[in-house]
């Protein structure tokens, strides 16, 4: 199915950080991760996931929420697939797209590193 294709794909993109990350689900349709508890606000926090929904894969990145400034030079494209402020959805695999995305999911994470979070 292509959904699970996509979800696989776009799993890649954050689990490449689940060591630096705090795992709490790892489902055939749910991968989330937060960031882990840290000095600097004693809590944990969403830093993404994605998950399998009715008629698409959403990928969701909570860096971009917070730091909007990270989106500056995305491309329309991609902007395109955005619902909300920090999720993109996606019906199939679209590598160039994916690859802008793991660009992005990495500038958020150095972010959060900069500053602590992680």
């Amino acid at each position: 199915m292509a959904d699970n294709q996509t979800f696989n794909k776009l799993k890649t993109l954050l689990k490449c950080y689940e060591a630096n990350l705090t795992l709490l689900h790892d489902k055939a349709d749910n991968y989330y991760l937060n960031t882990p508890i840290s000095d600097i606000n004693k809590k944990s926090e969403f830093f993404g996931a994605v998950q399998i929904k009715k008629s698409y894969v959403a990928f969701h990145l909570m860096p971009i929420y917070y730091y909007p400034d990270l989106l500056n030079n995305i491309s329309q494209d991609l902007k395109g697939r955005m619902q909300g402020k920090s999720c993109f959805n996606f019906k199939e695999i679209d590598d160039k797209l994916f690859k802008e995305l793991t660009t992005l999911t990495k500038k958020s994470f150095d972010l959060y590193k900069s500053i602590k979070k992680i």
